[in-house]
Order: C-alpha cells, then structure tokens, then sequence
C-alpha cells in the first residue's frame, strides 16, 4: 500500500490491530489497556510479552512492518538494544513489548488500572 495514504482506523481498531500483528508472531499475554478516561496523552496502550531480547525485536518490526503497510508509522519509538522494553508510539495508540522480567516489574496494568477516570477527559 502506498504508505502516503493512510487507512482510516478508530484508535479501537488500530489498538486491535496492533495486538492482532503482534499475537501472529507469538507474543505473550497480550493485553489492551484503554486510556480513554484516564490520559489525554493516548487512548490505549497494547501491551505485550517476548521471552528474549531477539522476540522483543522481532514483535516490534512485525508490528512496525504492518502498520507502515497500513500507512501508520510511529511518531517515536524507544529502541534500545538489550534493555528488554521497546515502546512504538503511534498516537492515539501506544505498544510496549518487554521482556517478562521487565512486564512484572514495571506492572503497567495495574498501575494504570489502579487510576481513577478523570471527569474533565471527554
């Protein structure tokens, strides 16, 4: 597809999306977190698992080779080699695949469950 034009996708499918490429290639407990109400940053965060650095790396450039098919590319990216957590930021949707380790100790499901909607977010 010509990455100059876009499919239209609501941050719902896009995070579907996103959590559909990177279940093709073997991701690990997939979740998909939505923001909505709580941040005025991005609707939803798809978080995933790899079991290694190389899985990690492989998740994110099928993710990233899927969604430039589609005419999404990332705004930014945090890509650095071996730390275990590489985050893709396509706006309104935001991936971060980690290793298990880094997933446990981070624990961004329940600190962003733990958040009270904000009544001022429409």
């Amino acid at each position: 597809m010509d990455s100059t034009k876009a499919t239209t996708l609501t941050s719902e499918d896009k995070a579907a999306l996103i959590a559909q490429f990177a279940d093709d290639i073997k991701a690990e407990n997939i979740e998909t977190l939505s923001l909505r109400h709580k941040s005025s940053v991005t609707d939803y965060f798809v978080i995933c698992s790899g079991n290694s650095d190389t899985h990690v790396n492989s998740i994110v450039g099928r993710v990233e080779e899927k969604m430039r098919e589609l005419g999404h590319r990332a705004i930014s990216s945090s890509e650095r080699q071996g730390s275990g957590w590489v985050i893709l930021d396509f706006g309104d949707v935001v991936f971060h695949c980690m290793k298990e380790e880094q997933r446990q100790f981070y624990d961004l499901e329940a600190l962003w469950n733990s958040i009270q909607p904000n009544p001022d977010l429409p």
